[in-house]
């Protein structure tokens, strides 16, 4: 026992915090909502136990709940993919060599830090809006201008160039894992002559795989989970249409506006769901495309 203490103390003392944190302020409210998801409760009156009622009406009733549902997977399978590729490309264009390579990180950054802000979110609706700089900018090539946040066939693709310009934290990832592939590796392919598209396919892909893997797990999760954006630019109300009612948008409505508490807890486990499975889907199909060094046929 003391050599355990001994060899393992430190590294518990400095995970103290983490572990004080997660039992005092996170598993308690972990609980209490699972509590909350099986009972009618407004926080006024006492919670009232209702069984599965909740997860029965959102599967059978609620329509909105399958059309939140719908906005978001749409979201996630165009937001996602696209934010990856803008990444990669971006940190393939930097991966050259530029020597002032530190200020072109942060720049390219930026916008992750900023995207989520309210303001970001605001400024984006004005620019999509019908008056809005996109549209005189196209005005200026004869192009008609169009309502692209109020038309419900547009409104989401908006979110998604939203999640495009964000795309400096999985960017920055990528890069560094395109500085840990030997350049040995393309010299080789060089000399016997492989152009660059197949050495993209055979060298780069295939040893950034685990990098990939990494980044499409934390966006996936992320997209998921995407709220501030969605909220300010549908006025919090999933509108046009419910084109921009999102998964998080649709619980925190029904948490603080309906104050149907139980019924958002309840929302709240079915999204936890929705994410375990996800990532636990891309683990299992992981071993089928993502290789490491250390592996061994």
């Amino acid at each position: 026992m003391n050599r355990f203490i001994a060899r393992n103390g430190p590294a518990y003392a400095f995970l103290l915090p983490w572990f004080l944190g997660f039992f005092l302020l996170a598993l308690g409210p972990i609980l209490a909502s699972l509590y909350l998801s099986f009972t009618r409760y407004d926080m006024v009156a006492e919670p009232r136990w209702v069984g599965f009622d909740n997860y029965v009406y959102m599967f059978t009733r609620d329509r909105r709940f399958w059309k939140a549902l719908n906005v978001t997977f749409t979201y996630v399978a165009l937001a996602v993919p696209a934010r990856l590729i803008m990444a990669l490309v971006v940190a393939m264009l930097l991966d050259k060599g530029l020597r002032t390579i530190g200020v072109y990180r942060a720049i390219f950054y930026l916008p992750s830090l900023l995207g989520s802000s309210i303001a970001i979110a605001i400024l984006w609706r004005q620019l999509f809006a019908a008056d809005g700089v996109v549209n005189r900018v196209l005005a200026d090539f004869g192009i008609p201008s169009h309502a692209w946040i109020t038309d419900p066939n547009t409104s989401i693709y908006t979110l998604v160039l939203l999640a495009m310009w964000q795309f400096g934290s999985p960017m920055l990832i990528f890069l560094a894992g395109l500085r840990s592939i030997p350049r040995d590796l393309y010299e080789a392919a060089e000399i016997d002559g492989t152009p660059k598209w197949r050495q993209f396919l055979r060298i780069t892909l295939p040893l950034l795989a685990p990098v990939i893997f990494f980044n499409l797990v934390l966006q996936t999760i992320e997209a998921f989970k995407t709220f501030s954006s969605a909220f300010i630019i549908s006025n919090g109300s999933g509108a046009p249409a419910d084109s921009l009612l999102f998964y998080t948008v649709y619980l925190f409505n029904e948490a603080f506006k309906f104050f149907r508490m139980g019924y958002a807890s309840a929302l709240a486990w079915v999204l936890l769901i929705i994410i375990a499975v996800f990532t636990g889907i891309a683990f299992l199909t992981s071993k089928y495309w993502v290789h490491y060094e250390n592996e061994r046929d």
